[in-house]
């Protein structure tokens, strides 16, 4: 008898389940790849809204010498250009976050950045006619739509995102805010050289691409928590008790990183224009860029990696805070070397970089939906003050003493590390 030869057949069985399974699992797939790609263009929308932000006083500040030959005004009037827009944005701010955390978050930006838009073409048109009252009084207008642009977009972000990406988002933001603050000098420069009022009239462009993006890219989860006025004081005062003694330092260290940020840098703006450097104009804006572009890439990095670690956002608070210390102290020293100068502020500045989204991140986990648009409102009315006062001040404390100035901000520095170091103790994982 012939030998037979057993020959196995492989065969696979797939079952209806399993084919159901694996057609499941391409179309999750396909959703995560779109929902990453949509996440970007998310991302990107929310950015512009702290931007535009930022370009409403910023590109102003080259223009303003030649507004006052223009406009026949004084110093003191023209500063009140960029004054009037942080107060009037420092005031509504609160109201607006309860508005927001009432209404939704959208509600109040889209009109806020078609107001925004609407008060550039009528300082435009003021600066047409020379009538410095419409100017201010379109600048008022500007402050009171800012209130409803960035500080609005930090509690969205609350919103929108969790955990990691949540800390991602902020960091972004806020590189977004130190983007603007290279940019706007820059595009007013370069503006100024077409006509010196068209700046006024780049702010509706300006604004009219970050509406496209809010409305076409940003979808707000609905807002089911909407609370009586008398209750949600009632929660507000609660929270403020409760967590109030880290809150308010956070407030403090955030306004007053700002005010440092903002000081140094007019310190700076100052002392190139006179002799020996005699440096003014966009080649000016290009050096002042250099600090803030430390603090933008820091920003954005911190927010990328923290991921809501509460043990990390804590070290990273504290160096930046020992980084500005000692920087800041050691600017005293080389005040007349101006390459070290400007290496220590930028080291100061990569501080604030460490510190600002470390802030943003344990205030927006601090707080539930419903009263989040209130608290960081409050925060950043905190933040415009300290930008409003930081130059008035540093320009008080140069007339007495370039010493004077770095003793001062480093002492504050100090000061703000230690109630950091003592009062703010996030938890391990930050909810």
């Amino acid at each position: 008898m012939e030998k037979t030869k057993s020959r196995k057949l492989n065969i696979t069985f797939e079952s209806e389940i399993n084919l159901l399974e694996s057609n499941e699992l391409k179309k999750t797939k396909s959703k995560q790849d779109n929902g990453s790609k949509g996440r970007i263009w998310e991302f990107i929308a929310i950015a512009t809204i702290p931007m535009v932000l930022v370009f409403g006083n910023s590109m102003l500040v080259p223009i303003l010498p030649v507004m006052q030959k223009e406009l026949g005004i004084s110093k003191f009037q023209s500063s009140l250009i960029i004054t009037i827009f942080s107060l009037a944005a420092g005031v509504f701010i609160p109201i607006i976050g309860y508005l927001s955390d009432r209404f939704g978050r959208k509600i109040i930006i889209i009109p806020a950045l078609i107001i925004y838009g609407g008060g550039g073409i009528l300082a435009g048109f003021g600066a047409l006619w020379s009538s410095y009252g419409i100017i201010i009084t379109a600048r008022a207008i500007q402050g009171l739509a800012a209130a409803g642009t960035a500080p609005i977009a930090m509690a969205l972000v609350g919103d929108l995102y969790e955990g990691g990406t949540e800390s991602k988002a902020l960091g972004l933001t806020e590189a977004s805010n130190g983007a603007g603050k290279v940019l706007s000098p820059i595009i007013g420069s370069l503006l100024a050289l077409i006509v010196w009022y068209a700046s006024f009239f780049a702010f509706p462009v300006f604004c009219v691409l970050s509406l496209l993006a809010v409305l076409f890219f940003i979808k707000e989860p609905k807002n089911n928590q909407k609370q009586k006025l008398k209750a949600y004081i009632q929660n507000i005062g609660e929270l403020l008790k409760e967590k109030g003694s880290w809150l308010i330092t956070s407030f403090f260290a955030g306004s007053l990183g700002l005010f440092i940020l903002f000081g140094v840098l007019f310190y700076l703006s100052n002392i190139l224009e006179e002799a020996p450097y005699n440096i003014d104009g966009v080649k000016k804006s290009l050096i002042l860029a250099i600090p803030l572009l430390g603090m933008v890439i820091t920003s954005y990095t911190t927010g990328s990696l923290i991921k809501k670690n509460g043990v990390l956002i804590q070290w990273l608070m504290n160096i930046g805070l020992i980084a500005m210390t000692i920087s800041l102290a050691s600017t005293i020293f080389f005040l007349k070397n101006i390459y070290v100068f400007i290496g220590l502020l930028t080291i100061s500045s990569i501080g604030t970089g460490l510190l600002l989204p470390c802030l943003n991140t344990i205030i927006i986990g601090a707080v539930q939906k419903s009263e989040r648009g209130m608290i960081t409102s409050l925060y950043n009315s905190l933040r415009f003050l300290g930008v409003a006062v930081g130059p008035p001040l540093f320009g008080w404390m140069m007339d007495k003493s370039d010493r004077v100035v770095f003793i001062t901000v480093s002492a504050l520095s100090l000061l703000t590390l230690v109630f950091v170091f003592f009062l703010i103790k996030p938890p391990r994982q930050i909810n």
